[in-house]
């Protein structure tokens, strides 16, 4: 196994002195040095050997004692030193002052293709950051990850990149209710790629310390090496630089809407500066079209990472990225300009979006009212969002709005609920959109099409997860396997898997791991 090292951000940033693996506050440093715990006995369950190909990797290393070892935390690649970065973060709204990588650490970056990847384990163990956790993560948790990091990737939703999954071998203690009821669980280990695992938190732990010559190495860092496109000097350059990740960091939120994805927990600490999704913990696809919905038990009262309030939430997030880059520019005024666009552009981006979804290539002023009268009207009753946007795709230019409700039909958890008010309101709606598509000159086919390469059929719902934990608790990983493989085309028929093309199935409507999930991991 060849692996092309470069060590860019630990030769280049200022690395903790201390080497003790103690949790402590560590002060003036981008990273502490840390080496993974060993495993008492690795085995690989999966490996993703897309991800292994664009890390030059092929599929005889991913059988190989180098790739287990290495991917386990087993052994150290030569020349390379892991090590955990420090930040800080707003969780649930409220400051929360240095965090860092409790449970990850960063093995080293790779170059293959002119690409640059860092790679990072996720539960190898301890480092100074974990606070009073252990480090390590089990295999439930670590099921999820994998799978729903490469969905999300093939959904063609911006993300980090899992390249493998395995046990570790050793038992983990967790209380997974957080109910005083802990029990030992299977420990595994993943190893998520991404080009950095840079977070807004890294920048507002410093700027909440003073520390601006570490906000600024950091800084400076990020753009030369990620953002080499940002082309401007001084304070132009370090605007420029938020302006970036403001406008991906939207283009992602338009992406989690689109396909119904909840992420659950959208501390400042889980945001990436490149616009990837990071951090799969409590995260959930909309089974009912509901807004107010979040998969977080911890966030249920309050629900402020509800499906809905994303866009609110990553602008909120975006502000407290803005006021930790301030010392680098001292003037508000163009920061706030970003931030005042955003909500402009989300609205112009999610509109587009949404006249996608239902098929409106040519767009009209009225879309908008035929969009919000939509998402009313999939509240009035439970409606699955993703089968009904896919099934939209089969009603046709001069259907009858009773034709179209039976095309639909499928998407609704109880017919019985549709009393007579509720099928008025579907039956003058789908009279709209009628309406509408006949003025498209596209014809049924080509609609259909369009729609399809938007509207996923297949996605991991949170109850087709815990049947492939469940079976892999009991050494079973064909679900897993099986999973990955129809999750790898979300767009395409699949006819043989027609089965995943579902509703949530009722013995999953509050069973633990199928409709809210804890951030125990």
């Amino acid at each position: 196994m060849n692996l092309h090292i470069q060590n860019n951000f630990t030769a280049e940033l200022p690395a903790d002195p201390n080497e003790t693996n103690i949790p402590r506050q560590v002060q003036q440093a981008c990273f502490s040095y840390v080496i993974p715990k060993k495993p008492s006995n690795p085995s690989l369950i999966h490996a993703s050997e897309e991800v292994a190909s664009s890390l030059g990797l092929s599929q005889e290393d991913i059988v190989s004692d180098d790739f287990l070892n290495t991917f386990s935390g087993n052994t150290v690649y030569p020349d390379t030193k892991p090590y955990a970065m420090p930040y800080a973060g707003h969780q649930f709204g409220n400051w929360a002052g240095q965090l860092g990588d409790g449970r990850a650490i960063n093995l080293t970056e790779v170059v293959h293709d002119d690409k640059s990847y860092t790679l990072q384990l996720k539960g190898a163990g301890p480092t100074p950051y974990s606070r009073t956790a252990d480090g390590f993560a089990v295999l439930r948790s670590s099921i999820r990850e994998h799978l729903c990091a490469e969905a999300m990737h093939y959904l063609g939703v911006s993300t980090t990149r899992s390249l493998s999954l395995m046990l570790s071998g050793d038992q983990v203690l967790r209380d997974v209710l957080y109910n005083g009821n802990p029990a030992y669980e299977k420990g595994a280990i993943v190893c998520r790629v991404a080009p950095s695992f840079i977070r807004f938190g890294n920048f507002e732990l410093f700027a909440s310390r003073k520390d601006h010559v570490t906000l600024q190495l950091l800084t400076d860092y990020t753009i030369k090496h990620h953002f080499p496109d940002i082309k401007e000097e001084g304070v132009e350059k370090y605007l420029a630089f938020f302006q970036a990740v403001t406008q991906t960091t939207l283009e992602m939120i338009v992406n989690w809407q689109r396909v119904g994805f909840v992420h659950g927990v959208m501390n400042t600490d889980n945001m990436s500066i490149h616009g990837i999704t990071i951090d799969y913990g409590p995260y959930g696809w909309l089974e009912d079209y509901n807004p107010n919905w979040t998969p977080n038990t911890t966030d249920v009262q309050h629900k402020r990472y509800r499906f809905g309030n994303q866009p609110e939430i990553a602008l909120w997030n975006l502000y407290q990225l803005a006021n930790a880059l301030y010392p680098l520019i001292n003037d508000a005024k163009p920061l706030e300009a970003i931030l005042d666009a955003f909500s402009v552009g989300y609205e112009k981006e999610y509109l587009n979006m949404m006249q996608n979804k239902l098929g409106l290539m040519t767009k009209t002023a009225d879309d908008a009212v035929l969009i919000e009268s939509l998402t009313e009207l999939l509240q009035l009753v439970e409606t699955d969002m993703t089968i009904f946007f896919r099934n939209l795709s089969n009603v046709q230019k001069g259907d009858t709005p009773e034709v179209a409700l039976n095309t639909i039909a499928a998407a609704f958890y109880n017919e019985k609920d549709l009393n007579e008010a509720v099928l008025n309101n579907w039956y003058a709606w789908l009279e709209s959109y009628g309406n509408r598509i006949n003025q498209e000159s596209f014809s049924d086919a080509e609609r259909k099409e369009q729609m399809n390469k938007v509207n996923p059929k297949y996605v991991l719902r949170n109850y087709m997860a815990q049947l492939s934990i469940d079976a892999a608790d009991k050494g079973d990983y064909s679900l897993v396997n099986e999973l990955y493989e129809l999750l790898k085309k979300p767009y395409d028929e699949q006819a043989d898997s027609q089965k995943w093309f579902a509703k949530r199935p009722d013995w999953a409507r509050d069973k633990v791991g199928c409709s809210m999930l804890s951030c125990s991991s």
